[in-house]
């Protein structure tokens, strides 16, 4: 029974820690883009910030095919 709790403690664990580590990427990946989006709207100023709203946008899809494809691969 206890070596039973053990598993299902350590099984939690595993899952928050690559849970966490999911959301922390998908957020890492946005930042990254849009500071690549900032800076380039600095270099070629536009009326719009186009290069921002563009790398973020592109940052939030690439970030989350990412985590369908790894959520994929974890539930089989």
């Amino acid at each position: 029974m206890k070596e039973e709790k053990d598993n299902n403690k350590r099984s939690q664990l595993k899952n928050w820690a690559i849970f966490s580590g999911i959301a922390f990427q998908m957020g890492a990946t946005i930042f990254v883009c849009a500071w690549i989006g900032r800076k380039l709207d600095e270099r070629y100023p536009m009326e719009k910030n186009w290069f921002t709203i563009g790398f973020v946008l592109f940052g939030l899809v690439a970030s989350v095919y990412v985590v369908l494809k790894q959520l994929k691969r974890y539930n089989n």
